[in-house]
């Protein structure tokens, strides 16, 4: 007579033990991937928060930027009205040069 064999799944009648395994493979999968997801979103916002930084950086720069741009129109107006007033010939000497060298490279 032939003695019967156990094999580990079905260990504890009716196979739980082997049900039990991957039960808590299944668990420890879950937790991990839970615990990625945590790690990830946490990298996710820092970025995020990186990019809000860059992004209030950059339009601080911008605004200063334009308005230096500013002064520096304010600046050449008030330098263009004084060129007029005190040396009209000139100035209208140089804007010709300047619409001529405006017409050249526009051609070209």
């Amino acid at each position: 007579m032939q003695s019967a064999k156990t094999y580990p799944h079905n260990e504890g009648g009716n196979g739980r033990r082997g049900q039990g395994a991957a039960g808590e493979m299944a668990e420890q999968v879950a937790d991990k991937a839970a615990e990625y997801a945590g790690k990830a979103g946490e990298q996710i916002e820092r970025a995020v928060e990186g990019a809000d930084a860059t992004i209030r950086s950059v339009a601080e720069h911008g605004r200063e930027a334009g308005e230096r741009v500013q002064e520096v129109a304010g600046n050449f107006k008030s330098a263009v009205n004084k060129s007029v007033k005190d040396q009209p010939m000139a100035t209208l000497a140089v804007a010709g040069a300047l619409g001529f060298v405006l017409g050249a490279l526009w051609k070209s």
